[in-house]
């Protein structure tokens, strides 16, 4: 692995953490509180932060190395794999979820899910094309 595709993950990692937080901890506060099941979250206060920052640079590191493997590098490439890559992502988890729990109210909330993660990864994506262009 080469020091490209780890500073490409590093930063797809740390854009994941604050993408998620700005479109899930304020954007979309309210809406997954009032339409996701509740009862499985942790209170932020005994959320488990290193998990969520392991979880963040893992995608980051899909990213850069799918970017590495596919010699693909720039913001525009990045963007349009990272939505791929996240939409799919997020169509194997929520549905997964969907069909085993109660985590949805319907199938909106999950459809904004997919949403939200294919655009974090989206603009993620475009984010460590330009690093890894470098």
């Amino acid at each position: 692995m080469t020091n490209k595709t780890l500073l490409g993950a590093l930063a797809g990692g740390v854009s994941l953490f604050l993408l998620g937080w700005l479109i899930y901890g304020i954007l979309l506060m309210d809406y997954t509180t009032a339409n996701f099941n509740q009862c499985a979250s942790n209170p932020p206060e005994q959320m488990i932060w290193w998990a969520m920052i392991l979880a963040c640079l893992s995608s980051g590191l899909l990213l850069a190395l799918i970017f590495s493997w596919s010699n693909t590098s720039g913001a525009a490439a990045g963007a349009k794999i990272g939505a791929i890559a996240g939409a799919l992502i997020a169509l194997n988890v929520d549905l997964n979820m969907y069909s085993m729990s109660s985590m949805f109210s319907g199938l909106t909330p999950l459809l904004v899910d997919v949403l939200a993660y294919t655009v974090m990864m989206a603009i993620a994506g475009a984010i460590v094309g330009l690093v890894m262009r470098k």
